[in-house]
């Protein structure tokens, strides 16, 4: 978990250096929310840039287990509600993972709509228990061959919306840690750095402002480059 109010707290400090502009709660919660799905996102790059990677195993296996030490938060398993046809994909789904049959011994495919529509066409190429299939379609799964009534999918899930909670006192936002009101972020501690400079390049292409945009830029950037070295 990281502190919402910390990075807000650094954000402000750093844009207001050199009077560079002020950033207010609402756009602070806005560029806040979209930096932590852009710092998802970057998981599943990174993930899929190293795995690609030949050489040193070790070198290689440490950065994924790095990568998916920070994931595993967001890694949830369920059985879907199914309406006899079809299964429910959950509401906070961000990215799906693996579907099982019901014995989670079984891994139930993916194809898409072509290749959904000609294993359909002929015996010779249709589905079995032994080698069932998904497609996905309107957030929902659809299995075949039928008679699969229950499954089991991993997933990612979507990161909580995080909010830096406040009253506002002689027109001056003030922080209020109620738990319903400020909603810390649920990412590993050691992307505080990272979100701090996403949320600065963010404020400053929104508030016009070149040179703060161009400062979180660079400091992500090196961020980065020791992170990987």
């Amino acid at each position: 978990m990281i502190l919402i109010d910390t990075v807000y707290q650094t954000v402000l400090a750093l844009a207001n250096k050199e009077q560079r502009g002020y950033i207010t709660p609402q756009e602070f919660n806005l560029f806040a929310n979209q930096a932590q799905l852009e710092i998802l996102d970057q998981y599943f790059h990174t993930i899929n840039q190293w795995g690609r990677q030949h050489g040193n195993d070790t070198e290689y296996s440490d950065m994924l287990q790095n990568y998916d030490e920070r994931l595993a938060v967001f890694k949830t398993t369920i059985q879907p509600i199914t309406n006899g046809t079809s299964f429910a994909l959950p509401n906070d789904l961000y990215r799906l993972g693996t579907v099982f049959s019901a014995n989670g011994r079984t891994i139930i495919e993916p194809v898409n709509e072509d290749e959904w529509a000609e294993l359909q066409s002929s015996p010779l190429t249709e589905a079995s228990m032994a080698r069932p299939v998904y497609r996905t379609r309107d957030n929902r799964i659809f299995v075949t061959p039928p008679g699969i009534n229950i499954i089991t999918i991993s997933y990612i899930r979507r990161p909580i919306r995080v909010g830096w909670g406040y009253v506002v006192v002689n027109d001056k936002a003030l922080y209020d840690p109620t738990p319903n009101k400020t909603i810390n972020f649920e990412l590993h501690p050691k992307e505080q750095t990272e979100l701090v400079y996403r949320i600065l390049k963010l404020s400053g292409a929104a508030i016009q402002r070149q040179d703060i945009a161009s400062f979180a830029q660079a400091m992500q950037s090196a961020q980065d480059t020791e992170e990987k070295s």
